[in-house]
């Protein structure tokens, strides 16, 4: 008998069996909410239409579009003011944008799973019982009931920022509305992009026939409006049937390299200790040291390029600079990595993330994937007082990998990317009822 090795295939089956102690479960159909088909398919037309935005130029898919990761494939976009998509994507030189989206696009994978109930970088939707409809907003006295949960809640934010789907007060009537801060009620910006959908004969007729308390036109409200965009994101993008699904199934185990990725990812590494569940997130806030490229995000009498996270949410200190965990669901296709998305690659992000620190302070501006515009996007960077500041607010400890280890650690999270999920389930329409142009990639 070979003592040597019968003990060595032991300790291997130990090191499984612990790690699979540390697997989430499988994902199931009820972690899910169910779906009305005829909804989504109103949604997707919604979701793929510029009639939403100010200037009727910009559709949510602009900026998150499958053929890009359900993101756009840019560190920081033009939203109102961009012509083209992804890394094609530039200004209008008839209507160019005041800056740069200040925030990269997140993915929009399993946002319709019951656990997802906080939405954005820094978490300023979330669901709360004792809120209007069930969800706290900044919008206060403006909220309004009627959305049906926090994935529909989050439309309201696009289509009233300048800068994503707005666009200025000086170009049409909502971007004038949303800067007199008109919002709820008629007259408001809700209103009127309910009113330019209600006016279109086919959403108006699709919207009948799926809400039923629509009888005409006039019945539409924003809320109908959001609430199918929310339905189509659901079921286009849920994502449950990637390699590593199998692997929670137990119908595969994974081999080579991406079984010692999961190892690490589940043991050493310490990544699932925010990188938990079955999506691959806490829905918690951390501050990691990302990169900070951009605009930043500030007041209209603020002049900083700053991103100071969830401490704008809460104005809690220990928030500084914390951001929400993302899920790694197709993380593969999902970059530039990042709130900022200051990293185009995954290996470099993860090396960065892993020492926060260490990769703030030698952090390569030749990373960050943004469309010409003649504006200083490394102002943080370029100033080591507030490279500091960030590094401060990283609680969590480095962890040391080597250049084996990233390499593993990729080849697991490429088991994550599921092609069901990324070539969607509608697919994107050639054509929508307003005729206007839809988004589609060169």
């Amino acid at each position: 008998m070979n003592f040597a090795l019968n003990l060595s295939v032991c300790f291997v089956a130990l090191a499984t069996a612990s790690i699979a102690q540390n697997l989430p479960a499988p994902v199931t159909n009820d972690d899910y909410a169910p779906i009305d088909l005829a909804e989504a398919k109103l949604g997707q037309l919604l979701f793929y239409d510029p009639i939403l935005s100010g200037n009727k130029s910009v559709a949510c898919a602009a900026c998150h579009h499958p053929a890009l990761g359900t993101a756009d494939g840019v560190s920081l976009s033009f939203g109102d003011g961009g012509i083209g998509l992804g890394a094609d994507r530039r200004f209008d030189p008839d209507n160019i944008p005041e800056e740069r989206i200040p925030r990269n696009a997140p993915a929009l994978f399993n946002l319709g799973a019951h656990e997802f109930t906080v939405m954005f970088h820094d978490g300023r939707l979330e669901a709360d019982p004792t809120k209007p409809g069930g969800i706290r907003t900044p919008m206060d006295a403006d909220m309004v009931v009627g959305f049906s949960s926090v994935l529909s809640a989050q439309t309201m934010f696009p289509v009233l920022s300048r800068d994503e789907m707005a666009g200025s007060h000086r170009e049409n009537d909502i971007g004038r509305a949303v800067r007199q801060g008109l919002i709820a009620g008629e007259g408001g910006a809700w209103d009127m992009i309910a009113r330019r959908v209600a006016d279109i004969p086919d959403y108006a007729e699709q919207m009948a026939q799926v809400y039923p308390h629509i009888d005409g036109p006039k019945d539409i409200a924003f809320t109908d409006i959001s609430n199918a965009i929310a339905v189509f994101m659901a079921h286009e993008w849920r994502s449950d049937t990637a390699p590593f699904d199998a692997v929670l199934r137990g119908e595969r185990e994974l081999i080579g390299a991406a079984a010692r990725g999961m190892d690490l990812f589940y043991g050493d590494a310490g990544c699932a200790s925010c990188h938990s569940g079955p999506f691959l997130t806490d829905h918690d806030f951390h501050a990691m040291g990302a990169a900070q490229i951009g605009p930043g995000k500030s007041a209209t009498f603020e002049d900083h390029h700053r991103d100071e996270g969830r401490f704008r949410v809460t104005g809690d200190p220990t928030d500084f600079y914390a951001f929400r965990t993302p899920s790694l669901r197709n993380v593969a296709l999902t970059g530039p990595y990042g709130h900022a998305g200051g990293h185009k690659d995954l290996d470099v992000f993860i090396a960065a993330h892993a020492n926060p620190v260490a990769g703030l302070e030698n952090y390569d501006a030749a990373q960050a994937v943004l469309p010409a515009f003649d504006v200083d996007d490394f102002t943080v960077m370029n100033d080591p007082d507030q490279v500091v500041e960030i590094a401060k607010a990283v609680v969590t400890p480095s962890i040391k990998l080597t250049d084996a280890d990233i390499t593993a650690l990729i080849a697991f999270l490429d088991t994550l990317t599921d092609p069901v999920a990324t070539t969607g389930r509608l697919g994107s329409p050639s054509v929508v009822p307003s005729g206007l142009p839809v988004p589609t990639p060169n």
